[in-house]
C-alpha cells in the first residue's frame, strides 16, 4: 500500500452489510473497504491500515450515526480480548447473517444447483455456552490507552486471555460471559491466591515462572474438571496451589496439573496427574455416556452438539440396516450416537489417543456395532479397507476446517455412497468440496447451526445424495 493511503481518513463512511470473518463493507471511491467492530447502517470514519489494488482494511475512529441493529455490549471486556467479536450486534441479526454466509460461500464457491438454505437453527443459550476454557497466566498484562496516560504503576500480572496478534499480552479477564459462575470463581480466586502467595506468573519471553495455563472444563451435571499446567517443577507451589484449589472450589470433581518445561502450552505428550477427584468428568446426550479426559476433545458448546448432531442422524435417514463410515471421527461422538439407528458404524480418526477415547466411550456405552481406526484418511481409507469392510451406505465426515483432502473426494467419488452427510465448521472450504462431488451428488439439503453465539463462526450440515445415471 502506498505511504499516501496508510493511516489516510475516510469520513464519514456507510456500512453497508457483514462480510466474510465477520467483517463489515463500506464503498469509497469505488473500492471496498473491510472494517471490523462495526455494524450494518453505522456511519463511521475510518483509518486505513492496509490497502490493495481493489480494497482497503480499516478501523472506525470515530461514528456518526448508529445502526438501528446495534444492541449494548454487555462484557467489559468487548473489543479488547478478540473474543465475543460481535456482542454489539442483536442476535437476530447474528444468525441472519451466519445463514446468509452459508448462501454465499455455496452460491461463489459451489456453484452448483441448491436448495433453499434452511433458517438456522439458533442457541437458546447466547452466553455462558461453552464448557470449555484455557486461560493464561502473564506477567505481562495488557494495559489500556488510559491506563498508559495516566502514569500511575498497575499489577503486571494477569490471568486470562492472548490479545488478538500479541501472543506475549494477556487481558486480564475479572468475568467472562463464556463460562458460568464457578469458572469466573475459580479463575478469580486462583488469581487473587497466586497473588497474596507471590508465587510467579510466567513470562512467555524468557519462559520462566511457576503458574502458566489454566483450564476449566464442564459437564451439563454439575461436573467440573481443572487442569492446571506449571512452567517449573516446584512441588512446594505445586502443592499450595492444588491445595488451595482443592479446599476452596469443593465442586471441582477432577482436579488436574501438568509440568510443562516446553515452550508451548500443548500438553498431549506430557503425563497429567490427579491431584483429587476423577481423572474425567462425562457428558451424557439421549441416556449416552461420554467419558471426557483432560485430553479429549468433545464440542465446546454441549447443548448445540446434540442439535448439530440430531441434524446429522436425520440426514442420514438410517433405518438400522445401514453401513456408516465416520469420517474424522474424533473421538467417536457422532459414530456412537448414530450407531443405535444403523448396522455397523466405521470411524477414522488421524488422532490415535481420539481413537481411544471412541473405543472406550462405546464400551463405556454397551455399544458392539463400531469399528474405530486411526490413520491418516487419505491412506487408510483406500479400496483395501472398503474390501475388508462392508461398502457404506452413508457417509458422515466432520472434517477439520481446511476440509477434506482431494484424495479423499476422489475417494468418496469412487465409492458412490448413496448418501453423504457433510457437517463442517467452515462454509468456504465444504462448499470447494461440494462443488469437488457435484461430479456424482446434487445437494438435498442445508442446514445452518450456531454453535457459537456472539461470533461470525457457523456450523453447517449438507446432505448429498447419488445423482441417477441420467443426471451425471
Amino acid at each position: 500500500m502506498s505511504r499516501k493511503m496508510k493511516n489516510r481518513v475516510l469520513e464519514q463512511l456507510k456500512i453497508e452489510r457483514i462480510a466474510v470473518e465477520g467483517k463489515c463493507v463500506g464503498h469509497h471511491e469505488g473500492k471496498v473497504v473491510f472494517v471490523s467492530n462495526v455494524a450494518p447502517g453505522d456511519v463511521v470514519d475510518a483509518r486505513v491500515t492496509r490497502g490493495r489494488s481493489s480494497f482497503m482494511e480499516a478501523e472506525a475512529i470515530a461514528i456518526h450515526e448508529h445502526s438501528s441493529d446495534r444492541v449494548t455490549p454487555f462484557c467489559s471486556h468487548f473489543g479488547t480480548c478478540g473474543g465475543c467479536k460481535w456482542q454489539h450486534i442483536s442476535y437476530e441479526l447474528q444468525m441472519a447473517y451466519k445463514r446468509q454466509q452459508v448462501v454465499d460461500q455455496f452460491q461463489r464457491i459451489a456453484k452448483v444447483p441448491l436448495p433453499a438454505v434452511m433458517p438456522i437453527i439458533g442457541a437458546q443459550n447466547t452466553r455462558y455456552y461453552r464448557n470449555k476454557l484455557d486461560f493464561t497466566f502473564s506477567n505481562n498484562r495488557w494495559l489500556t490507552r488510559e491506563e498508559i496516560d495516566s502514569g500511575e504503576d498497575f499489577e503486571r500480572n494477569a490471568l486470562g486471555f492472548h490479545i488478538p496478534k500479541r501472543f506475549d499480552k494477556i487481558v486480564d479477564i475479572q468475568h467472562c460471559y463464556l463460562q458460568g459462575s464457578l469458572s469466573n470463581d475459580i479463575r478469580n480466586g486462583l488469581r487473587e491466591f497466586a497473588l497474596s502467595e507471590n508465587l510467579s506468573f510466567y513470562d512467555i519471553i524468557r519462559q520462566t515462572g511457576l503458574l502458566r495455563n489454566l483450564i476449566i472444563r464442564t459437564a451439563q451435571e454439575d461436573q467440573v474438571m481443572v487442569i492446571v499446567q506449571f512452567g517449573e517443577d516446584d512441588p512446594d507451589g505445586i502443592e499450595k496451589t492444588m491445595h488451595f484449589l482443592k479446599e476452596g472450589f469443593p465442586g471441582i470433581t477432577s482436579l488436574l496439573y501438568i509440568v510443562n518445561l516446553k515452550k508451548n502450552e500443548t500438553f498431549q505428550d506430557l503425563d497429567v496427574q490427579v491431584y483429587a477427584g476423577k481423572d474425567h468428568i462425562e457428558e451424557t446426550m439421549e441416556g449416552l455416556r461420554f467419558k471426557i479426559g483432560p485430553k479429549s476433545f468433545y464440542q465446546t458448546n454441549s447443548q448445540q452438539a446434540y442439535r448439530l448432531y440430531q441434524v446429522a442422524r436425520e440426514f442420514a435417514g438410517l433405518t438400522g440396516e445401514e453401513t456408516v463410515y465416520d469420517l474424522y471421527t474424533g473421538t467417536g461422538t457422532i459414530a456412537n450416537f448414530v450407531a443405535g439407528n444403523a448396522q455397523q458404524v466405521i470411524g477414522i480418526e488421524y488422532v490415535e489417543p481420539a481413537i481411544a477415547d471412541a473405543k472406550e466411550n462405546a464400551l463405556l456405552n454397551g455399544i458392539d456395532n463400531t469399528l474405530f481406526y486411526a490413520g491418516d484418511m487419505k491412506e487408510v481409507l483406500n479400496e483395501s479397507f472398503v474390501s475388508q469392510h462392508q461398502k457404506p451406505d452413508v457417509i458422515i465426515t466432520d472434517p477439520p476446517r481446511a476440509g477434506m483432502h482431494e484424495e479423499v473426494v476422489e475417494m468418496l467419488l469412487r465409492l458412490e455412497a448413496p448418501k453423504i452427510v457433510y457437517v463442517s465448521c467452515n462454509p468456504g472450504t465444504q462448499a470447494r468440496d461440494v462443488a469437488l462431488l457435484s461430479a456424482k451428488y446434487h445437494v438435498s439439503r442445508i442446514q445452518p447451526v450456531d454453535m457459537f453465539p456472539q461470533t461470525y463462526h457457523v456450523e453447517n450440515v449438507v446432505l448429498l445424495e447419488i445423482k441417477s445415471n441420467d443426471d451425471q
